[in-house]
């Protein structure tokens, strides 16, 4: 009892990230190059609309988690209106569909054993062994065994195509260039007047979608390995690399990676994975390549889950995959780069 009563406490902190209106503000103690080499914010601060306890979730917010069918499946969640989403609105009636996908029963090396088995004692809320299963936005509260979704109800209990009771974290690389002509000059927008920004897109194999080219983190690994890696897999193809073409690869990465960089957002995901008991949270980086000379000397190769990767101009007619679009609109901001002709326009088709 005491720990559901501290779990409720704490919820009013960290309860329900919505990134849809997610916004950044500086507080002017550090410049972007004073950032180098940190995954401190350094002075950027993320805030954002948090679900209300007492009248449920906000209009537009945790959207993606309640979608259905379920990704990858023909699993139809119980429908969850936008005001019973928070877990303090009661809901005797509520009835959630139980799932978790053959391939996560399965029990690959990446996925948990199911909670009822015997030899299986998480510790939530902190890190276990290898596995890190604290939640980037505090602490999250434990029902019947299982972690609850800090940022509402979704429909759906179990894990679907998540492998870890609770938080799932991955790490999300924004990798920046300015567009340029061809004499290497930076391209204005005629409108806003502002340089365009391009970026590295790859288009998931799993849902066709354009994404960041991102990945789960792997037990014991640091995020800016994690970083480093997926680029390298899903925009370079690294894997199908010959052992020197490897070495040559991880000369340029590590210059690129190494270079600047800004944490853009670092926390709950809006994701259409997510389910009561796991959920995805990430660390979205923005390393930029500011004279265009590292990533001139790499070839992009769609790799690993990409069917195709290419350099994507910046701008409110991106639709992504996920949160994606949001964390991009803030590399934007953050560079002082072309976004929007019209403030008020909406994301379109890339």
């Amino acid at each position: 009892m005491a720990e559901r009563i501290l779990g409720k406490t704490l919820a009013t902190v960290s309860l329900s990230v919505a990134l849809a209106s997610v916004t950044v503000k500086s507080s002017g103690c550090c410049s972007i190059p004073a950032c180098r080499n940190t995954f401190s914010f350094c002075g950027f601060h993320l805030s954002s609309n948090i679900m209300s306890s007492s009248n449920g979730a906000k209009e537009n917010s945790h959207n993606k988690a309640r979608t259905s069918p379920y990704p990858g499946s023909k699993v139809q969640r119980s429908q969850v209106p936008n005001e019973k989403v928070g877990w303090f609105v009661e809901w005797q009636d509520y009835n959630p569909v139980e799932y978790t996908a053959a391939s996560v029963l399965a029990g690959p090396r990446w996925a948990d054993p199911q909670i009822s088995e015997s030899n299986f004692s998480p510790k939530f809320n902190e890190k276990d062994g290898h596995v890190e299963r604290k939640s980037q936005n505090g602490l999250y509260e434990i029902e019947n065994g299982r972690p609850r979704n800090p940022a509402g109800r979704t429909g759906l209990v179990g894990r679907g195509l998540l492998g870890r009771w609770g938080p799932n974290h991955a790490a999300d690389p924004i990798i920046t260039r300015w567009k340029r002509d061809g004499s290497g000059n930076k391209i204005t927008h005629p409108v806003s007047g502002k340089n365009i920004l391009q970026f590295v897109a790859i288009k998931r194999k799993d849902c066709g979608e354009w994404a960041i080219p991102g990945g789960m983190v792997d037990p014991g690994e640091k995020i800016s390995a994690t970083l480093k890696r997926e680029f390298g897999e899903e925009a370079l193809n690294s894997l199908q690399k010959s052992s020197a073409e490897k070495r040559e690869l991880e000369e340029q990465l590590h210059k690129l990676f190494s270079q600047e960089h800004l944490v853009i957002y670092k926390g709950y995901v809006d994701d259409p994975r997510n389910t009561d008991n796991a959920w995805m949270e990430t660390e979205a980086v923005n390393y930029h390549d500011e004279t265009g000379e590292i990533m001139d000397n790499l070839t992009l190769e769609a790799g690993d889950d990409a069917g195709r990767v290419k350099w994507v101009d910046i701008s409110d007619q991106l639709q992504l995959y996920g949160s994606h679009s949001q964390f991009i609109k803030l590399v934007a901001e953050k560079r002082d780069a072309h976004w929007s002709e019209d403030s008020g326009t909406e994301c379109r088709g890339l």
